[in-house]
């Protein structure tokens, strides 16, 4: 399964626009109860304004949460960043530190945070086990472990560790373009013949093929040998969720 999601989703790669460990983990505590999207609408302002970890530190609340109001929870999140700022300053002589141990003690930033921010800014291997990644491991029996961190293990005693990184990212392109979560394309899926759970949504490809999402909605079809024709145009052009 992880060679077919790695032959589905050659393009598969972090969706947050960053650039290095601090803009990544800023971009990342914004992406809670938010789409990527959204999130890489408001970023651009963000970083632009705010540099370094003593921008953050010294960020004037109220305009802050006007700059993130966009993302949801405005409030908590320009907490969030100016604490992070703070203890990046206080403790790390402003720098986003390397090592998962540290970086989970800082403000705003659990587990799954810190293996984005390992994995895509300091090419450290890491798994990260967002909402697409639980779903689809226990549709495809990896695991039934329902908590965060046992997933992480248990996949990753699954996989080798160079792997970890860009197996997180193709699982969460196929939760996003394909695997969803009320309905799942199964009919139009390059995953069918080993999915333990297929049917879970419509096998027929007429009606799996519209529920394909994305850029390369159309060429997800023709890989799962479906014709491409029954993609609609607003597929294709559909925000991955």
């Amino acid at each position: 399964m992880g060679r077919v999601l790695a032959e589905t989703h050659p393009d598969a790669h972090c969706e947050l626009d960053h650039d290095g460990p601090l803009q990544l983990a800023v971009a990342t505590i914004l992406s809670a109860q938010t789409t990527d999207k959204r999130v890489n609408e408001v970023t651009p302002k963000l970083f632009a304004r705010y540099r370094t970890a003593a921008d953050y530190a010294g960020a004037d609340r109220a305009e802050m949460e006007e700059l993130l109001r966009p993302t949801g929870f405005f409030r908590n999140k320009t907490t969030s960043l100016i604490n992070l700022g703070r203890t990046l300053v206080e403790r790390y002589d402003g720098r986003v530190p390397g090592k998962l141990t540290e970086l989970v003690t800082l403000p705003g930033i659990g587990r799954k945070t810190a293996n984005v921010v390992l994995g895509n800014a300091f090419d450290v291997p890491g798994i990260t086990v967002d909402t697409h990644f639980q779903r689809l491991v226990r549709r495809w029996n990896w695991t039934t472990e329902t908590d965060p961190v046992k997933i992480e293990y248990v996949v990753g005693a699954l996989f080798e560790k160079r792997e970890w990184t860009m197996l997180s990212h193709r699982v969460i392109f196929h939760g996003r373009r394909v695997c969803h979560a009320r309905k799942p394309a199964c009919g139009a899926c390059t995953l069918a013949p080993l999915c333990p759970s297929y049917g879970l949504g419509p096998t027929d490809a007429p009606s799996a093929a519209k529920l394909l999402k994305g850029p390369r909605a159309r060429e997800l079809a023709i890989q799962a040998g479906v014709d491409p024709a029954l993609v609609p145009a607003t597929a294709v052009t559909a925000e991955a969720p």
